[in-house]
């Protein structure tokens, strides 16, 4: 049997500096990518807002540079 080599996972883009929060169209600063590939984009409020949810649907996450998402640490664990 000949090994499979898989490629490595895709990194999540932070939100391009056109795109707005799904939530209520503020600059987006936090970029959620949910199981089966959908993304879902949220302002600096709502991102941390919703953080205890988000880490639940969550698979890969990326963020502004200028941004901290307080559930970055959830992530984490």
């Amino acid at each position: 049997m000949t090994p499979t080599l898989t490629p490595p996972p895709e990194t999540a883009a932070p939100p391009a500096a056109d795109e707005r929060c799904d939530r209520c169209s503020a600059a987006g600063k936090l970029r959620v990518t949910i199981a089966g590939g959908s993304e879902l984009v949220f302002c600096g409020h709502h991102a941390n807002k919703y953080a205890d949810d988000l880490v639940k649907i969550a698979v890969q996450y990326a963020t502004d540079p200028e941004f901290t998402w307080r559930g970055a640490d959830m992530m984490r664990r």
